[in-house]
Order: C-alpha cells, then sequence, then structure tokens
C-alpha cells in the first residue's frame, strides 16, 4: 500500500503538478491492497478486528492520496 503511494509520488512529479495517466496502476494496486486487507476482518469485534480497522483507514487514506494525484492535473479551474 505505502510502495503505491510512494510510486504516484514520484510519477506525479509532486509538488508541482503534472498529469501521468499511468497512475491508475497505482490506485488499482492500492485497492487490490484494500481489498486483500478486508479478508482479514473477523465477525466478532476484538483488538485485532480493531487494528485491520485501523489499517483500513489508512489504505483508504492513501488511495485518496493516489486519486488526488491522478485527478488534480485535469482540473483546470483548481490551478
Amino acid at each position: 500500500m505505502l510502495g503505491s503511494l510512494v510510486l504516484a509520488f514520484l510519477w506525479a512529479g509532486y509538488p508541482e503538478a503534472h498529469a501521468n495517466p499511468k497512475l491508475v496502476i497505482p490506485a488499482i494496486l492500492a485497492v487490490a491492497g484494500t481489498l486483500d486487507t478486508m479478508r482479514c476482518l473477523r465477525l466478532k469485534w476484538s483488538f485485532y478486528h480493531g487494528g485491520v480497522i485501523l489499517l483500513l483507514y489508512m489504505d483508504i487514506m492513501a488511495i485518496a492520496m493516489i486519486l488526488f494525484l491522478l485527478l488534480y492535473p485535469y482540473d483546470g479551474s483548481l490551478l
């Protein structure tokens, strides 16, 4: 997951806004990692279940950042 985020930062040319459609690859990998993390959830709550929930929140924040890096350069009103 964090590897996808680092790759997205490198390919996006952060902090300059560069349009790069290759950022779809880290986005897909991040979503696949999140789905894999979701498999670890259990039905009964425990501290393990709470830890997995925290990891899912981290995955969602990383996906949001990757999608921001992907879509931000294409929006002319924000530049």
